[in-house]
């Protein structure tokens, strides 16, 4: 390595953290060296969020945050990328000197043009024209061989709420082929458990040439199936039609957690129609009792969006009503923001802020009491934990997850009784249980010594970034 210093900020969901990873890789494979201290680095790319206000302001924050380091430091080059710069690059560009290039939501790749120095300031191309290929570089930034893997770019979904279809174009689905390859060299690396994501996952497929139209759970399947692999994790399913296929593969397959993502934004027949969700409560009802039935052990994780325009005192009641039914193991909660050109943001009967807030707090407040009675039935159980390393709060304390724990949006299990390496699938009975966290004994002796090790691209140590968690919450991983 040249010694070149290279700092990101990552902001928003696990997609995004695809990107920023693949940027990683970028910058490893232009001579740059990852430095965890801002002030360290001559370069410093912040990849943005634009789904929401709440992200935007986290996400401006951080610019500004980086731009002080001009003057502070020896930064040298500040590069802004993602949805918001997709979003508003001339706002950007003309409101913020100090950031010396702008790349949107798929263009990844063109670091490497600035970091060679051959790039112009205004890099923002079609959201359409890349998805992410094995072959791309990337550099791996989740923690104990944990890894996402992006299935599909972009969505073709018209829900009143979202503007990322203008963010991240139509739906594109990766071949089978290259998503295998990618995960086949992750497992090969180290990689236990991969996570496979996409603006919508259930529809991955529907946008590839008739005749050679694969099935999200022939995808599963092959992935799955790739030797060495522990676990293979679905995350942002849409509440339409699941097939009977899907269903038996995460209830039978050894290696397909159990474990169902789904944000439903809503159980009122009214605010759905709003949503342009294109189903009603009952619907949702009869999907969750399915799911429950036919998946034994399922994790639930969803997420709602409270203040929405229109929504109504007894709307709100009808949510509230259906989460107490659902009991669900994991839920994230959005405040509703206008987002411009989005249908929603035209809709009369605005819910005030105050209000908004305050539903946020009593559905938070009514998920925590459950997410704690599901914990604490766990006290005693035996589980399988993927070891993380060190917890990010006590240096003496090692923690992992189970299979019922998505990296960084659920909790952590926290480990005693014994010495864990990062990778390993650890024996662990639960002794004490918090809202979302857990503690455990470690059982058995650990793996041999010639269980995989974390090699390639995947870190010794966390990559430092910073990810805006679902339901609000803001977390240094």
């Amino acid at each position: 390595m040249s010694g070149k210093k290279i700092h990101f900020v990552s902001l928003g969901c696990p997609k995004n953290r695809v990107d920023s990873e693949v940027m990683l890789g970028v910058a490893r494979r232009a001579g740059y060296d990852h430095v965890p201290a801002p002030e360290d680095a001559e370069v410093i790319v912040v990849n943005t969020c634009g789904f929401i206000g709440e992200a935007k302001k986290e996400s401006i924050d951080a610019i500004f945050e980086m731009a002080k380091l001009k003057e502070e430091g020896h930064l040298q080059k500040l590069v802004v990328a993602g949805c918001l710069s997709q979003r508003h690059p001339t706002e950007i560009a003309d409101e913020m000197p100090e950031v010396d290039h702008i790349l949107g939501s798929s263009d990844m790749l063109k670091l490497e043009q600035v970091l060679t120095g051959k790039a112009d300031r205004m890099l923002v191309g079609n959201p359409a024209d890349w998805v992410v290929r094995a072959s791309d570089p990337r550099t791996i930034s989740t923690p104990g061989g944990s890894a996402y893997v992006k299935i599909a770019e972009g969505c073709n979904r018209t829900c009143s709420f979202c503007v990322i279809p203008q963010l991240r174009g139509g739906q594109r689905s990766r071949p089978v082929e290259d998503v295998v390859a990618e995960v086949e060299q992750l497992v090969a690396a180290g990689v236990r458990e991969v996570n496979l994501v996409s603006q919508d996952t259930i529809a991955y497929g529907r946008d590839l040439p008739a005749g050679a139209r694969p099935t999200l759970a022939e995808l599963v399947r092959r992935v799955a199936d790739v030797p060495g692999l522990s676990w293979a994790r679905l995350f942002y399913l849409y509440p339409e039609t699941i097939t009977d296929e899907l269903v038996e593969l995460i209830a039978q397959h050894p290696r397909v957690v159990p474990y169902i993502d789904m944000p439903l934004q809503h159980a009122a027949d009214g605010m759905l129609r709003r949503m342009r969700r294109g189903h009603g409560g009952e619907r949702l009802r009869k999907l969750v009792t399915r799911l429950r039935k036919d998946i034994p052990d399922l994790t639930f994780r969803t997420a709602f969006i409270v203040g929405h325009p229109g929504e109504t005192d007894e709307e709100f009641k009808d949510l509230l009503d259906f989460v107490t039914w659902a009991e669900f193991d994991r839920v994230g909660v959005f405040r509703y923001s206008d987002e411009e050109n989005s249908r929603s943001a035209e809709m009369p009967d605005k819910v005030p802020a105050r209000v908004a807030s305050n539903r946020y707090r009593k559905l938070m407040s009514l998920q925590r009491r459950i997410a704690h009675k599901k914990n604490s039935a766990l006290i005693g159980r035996e589980l399988d934990v993927l070891v993380e390393g060190t917890s990010d709060e006590h240096e003496f304390v090692q923690m992992g997850r189970h299979r019922g724990q998505a990296p960084d949006i659920d909790g952590q299990v926290y480990l005693s009784g014994g010495e864990a390496r990062p990778g390993e699938m650890r024996r662990v009975r639960i002794t004490q249980a918090s809202d979302y966290d857990l503690v455990g004994e470690l059982l058995d002796e650990g793996e041999a010594d010639h269980a995989p090790t974390l090699t390639v691209d995947l870190p010794k140590k966390r990559i430092s970034l910073r990810v805006l968690q679902t339901d609000g919450r803001t977390m240094a991983t």
